[in-house]
């Protein structure tokens, strides 16, 4: 077996990539395991109509019957929403195994991200990443989604990092392992269902074509890892901080009394939260994505655009 044996990519995708057009990779986790059929499926086809809409061709990478498949069909868009919370939630350490055995996987930040850079993009956008879990000083529960982003060479534009976690920490770690946090026209790193979060990112730009410029002199410099743009959810879709915070802390201690621990954490935090804001929280979780992914496919523009 060798990777052209396992890795798939959509000829639409492939054309841009050799043609040097802007392409946006796309998570599959939100399709699965982010939201209820046929809303995931919805959001999912909606995010890539953005992408083109702002001229870039979208990624949604997924494994499929063990194929690391980039550019995924509407057909299999569906197939993975309708399968739902029976899909695999595929990190880096699931890939090999779900290779292997010929299963599907919904990519997490971290398998897009090393199934991006395998397929030469250079640009995901996503909602929110993952990072250090509060309690981590006892638990140990921080997200692959950081040791990626120190290793492989994918710019993620994001809402911040899930506010479910000890932002803090997830800077510290970030900073740490010599990962840039940019914020998109802020100088604070969004809290993914709210604008604030009482932390400073390491660098403010303002303009796509700003963060591109540094994306390509890191290029240049043969500099390893990722990048993380910091994008605020819209003003009018923002949540009340007070408000969510309350939740997240209802949330937290039922999973705690539940036993809940590992990669189920994140799902069932996103899901109770959910439940106790009445959907307020899913529909911001969406309205976000599409502002991230809107902003993905200005950066990809760009950069296709320096020479």
């Amino acid at each position: 077996m060798n990777l052209k044996d396992i890795l798939v990519i959509n000829p639409e995708v492939q054309k841009a990539i050799d043609e040097n057009k802007p392409v946006v990779a796309l998570e599959s986790t939100i399709i699965s395991h982010g939201m209820p059929y046929p809303q995931n499926v919805e959001t999912a086809l909606n995010v890539e109509k953005i992408v083109r809409d702002n001229g870039a061709i979208p990624a949604t990478i997924a494994i499929i019957g063990g194929k690391l498949t980039v550019g995924i069909t509407p057909d299999e868009i569906d197939y993975l929403g309708k399968k739902g919370l029976n899909v695999t939630k595929a990190s880096r350490r699931d890939i090999p195994i779900l290779v292997s055995r010929g299963e599907d996987g919904a990519t997490t930040v971290a398998a897009t991200m090393i199934i991006a850079s395998l397929a030469g993009i250079k640009v995901f956008g996503t909602g929110g990443i993952g990072g250090v879990h509060r309690g981590a000083e006892t638990t140990m529960d921080i997200s692959a989604d950081l040791e990626e982003l120190s290793n492989t060479n994918v710019a993620v534009v994001c809402a911040g990092a899930k506010s479910i976690l000890d932002l803090g920490l997830t800077l510290e770690y970030l900073e740490t392992k010599g990962v840039p946090v940019i914020g998109y026209q802020t100088e604070e790193l969004p809290a993914f269902y709210t604008r604030e979060s009482g932390f400073n990112v390491n660098y403010r730009m303002d303009t796509p074509t700003e963060i591109a410029k540094a994306l390509k002199a890191k290029e240049d410099l043969n500099m390893t890892g990722g990048m993380v743009i910091t994008n605020p959810i819209p003003m009018e879709y923002a949540m009340d901080s007070a408000y969510i915070s309350k939740a997240i802390e209802e949330a937290t201690v039922e999973a705690d009394k539940l036993g809940i621990k590992g990669k189920e954490t994140t799902p069932y935090l996103l899901d109770k939260i959910q439940k106790i804001t009445e959907g307020k929280s899913l529909e911001a979780n969406i309205q976000l994505v599409y502002n991230n992914v809107k902003l993905a496919a200005q950066i990809a523009s760009e950069l296709c655009n320096i020479k």
